[in-house]
C-alpha cells in the first residue's frame, strides 16, 4: 500500500487525486469566510440591520405567502438534516473506500463532521438565541436565552456533508460539477429554513460560513488523517496475519487400503487364522475394501474342542414317554415291502 500523496491504483488505472494543501488561495478564503462570520455574529449582538431583516422576513411569513410550496420544502430540507445526510453520504464514501482499497474517505468525513459539532455546537450554546416561533420581543435580536439556533445547523451540515463529496472529488471535472451541486444544495436548505420559519436570516448566513470554515480548514488536518490511515492500515494487516496463522488446518485425506488374509499358524492343534495383509490400492485386480471398521481378530476353535449342545451320541434330548425302538432285521421281505411302498 502507497502512502504518499496519490492514491493507489485501481481497476488498472491511476486515479489523479492529489491530497489538498492549504495554498495561498485557500488562505485567502479561509480569511474571508473568517471576517464574514465575525461581521454576522457582531451585527446580531449589536442589533444591526441585519436583525431588522430578520423581523421583516419572520413577520412576512414566506410559508403563508406560498403554501404550495410547504410540502416539498418540508422533505427538500431532510437534505441538510444530520442523521438521514450521514447516512447516504458514508453508504456512497464506504464503497470509495472498498474501492480505493483504503479509508481515507470515511475518515475525511469523520474528522470533517467532528469539526462540525465542536464548532457548532458550542457557538449553539454559547450564544442560545430563540428561533422566530419562540421570539419573545419585536426588534431584539432574542440573544442569551434558551434557544439553540444561531447558527443554523442545517445549513451548516448541507454545506459540509455535501461538499466534503467536491473535497474527495477525483477529478478536477468532477470536483467542478461536485462543488456547484453541493453549493446549491447548501443554497436551497438555507433557503428553505427561513421559508418554514425556523431559523433567521442571519443563522442562515452564520451556518453557511460555518460550514465552510469547515471545509477550508481541511488541508490543515491532512497530515493527522494521514498517520490515521496508515495505523489503521497496519492494523488491517495485523488482523489479517492473526486471522490466517489461527486458522485451522486438516489433515489431508489419507488413501484408503486394500488388506488380503494370509494364513498364519497360532499353535499347535488350533485352526488356521487369517492374518491381514496390506495390498496397494490401484493395482490390476485390487479390491476396494469397505468402509465399515474391522474388528481385531478372535482365535478359532475347532469343532472337537466346542461343548456339544446335547448328550454325546444323541442329537435329540430325551423323551420320557418315547421307547427306543429295535433296529428292525434286513431281510428280503423289507427290501420287498420297500419297493412295494416307494
Amino acid at each position: 500500500m502507497r502512502t504518499d500523496d496519490k492514491l493507489p491504483r485501481t481497476e488498472g488505472r491511476p486515479t489523479d487525486l492529489v491530497r489538498p494543501r492549504m495554498t495561498r488561495t485557500r488562505r485567502w478564503l479561509l480569511g474571508s469566510t473568517l471576517a464574514v462570520y465575525a461581521a454576522t455574529v457582531i451585527g446580531v449582538l449589536t442589533t444591526s440591520w441585519l436583525v431588522k431583516l430578520d423581523w421583516q422576513v419572520m413577520l412576512f411569513r414566506p410559508y403563508k405567502q406560498w403554501p404550495e410550496f410547504h410540502t416539498f420544502l418540508d422533505y427538500f430540507v431532510v437534505m441538510g438534516q444530520r442523521g438521514p445526510t450521514a447516512v447516504a453520504v458514508t453508504a456512497w464514501l464506504g464503497w470509495c473506500c472498498w474501492r480505493q482499497r483504503t479509508p481515507r474517505p470515511l475518515l475525511v468525513l469523520g474528522t470533517s463532521l467532528l469539526l462540525l459539532n465542536a464548532t457548532v455546537g458550542a457557538a449553539k450554546l454559547g450564544m442560545g438565541r430563540l428561533g422566530p416561533h419562540y421570539a419573545t420581543t419585536v426588534g431584539s435580536n432574542e440573544m442569551w436565552g434558551d434557544g439553540d439556533i444561531f447558527p443554523s445547523g442545517h445549513t451548516a451540515n448541507a454545506v459540509v456533508t455535501w461538499g466534503v463529496l467536491a473535497y474527495l472529488a477525483t477529478t478536477p471535472q468532477a470536483r467542478r460539477v461536485a462543488s456547484v451541486i453541493s453549493a446549491m444544495l447548501a443554497l436551497g436548505v438555507g433557503m428553505t429554513t427561513v421559508y418554514l420559519g425556523t431559523h433567521w436570516v442571519s443563522d442562515v448566513l452564520l451556518g453557511w460560513a460555518a460550514g465552510l470554515l469547515v471545509l477550508l480548514a481541511l488541508p490543515w488536518l491532512e497530515p493527522s488523517m494521514a498517520r490515521a490511515e496508515r495505523m489503521l492500515l497496519t492494523l488491517w494487516r495485523w488482523m489479517r496475519r492473526l486471522g490466517s496463522s489461527t486458522s485451522v488446518v486438516l489433515p489431508a485425506p489419507v488413501p484408503p487400503q486394500v488388506t488380503g488374509a494370509v494364513a498364519t499358524p497360532r499353535s499347535a492343534g488350533d485352526d488356521v487364522v487369517p492374518a491381514r495383509e496390506t495390498v496397494a490400492v490401484g493395482g490390476r485386480g485390487a479390491r476396494v475394501p469397505d468402509a465399515w471398521p474391522h474388528h481385531p481378530a478372535r482365535p478359532h476353535t475347532a469343532r472337537s474342542e466346542r461343548t456339544p449342545v446335547t448328550p454325546t451320541g444323541s442329537r435329540r434330548p430325551p423323551h420320557a414317554d418315547r421307547t427306543p425302538r429295535a433296529a428292525a432285521p434286513v431281510g428280503p421281505a423289507t427290501s420287498r415291502g420297500r419297493g412295494a411302498g416307494g
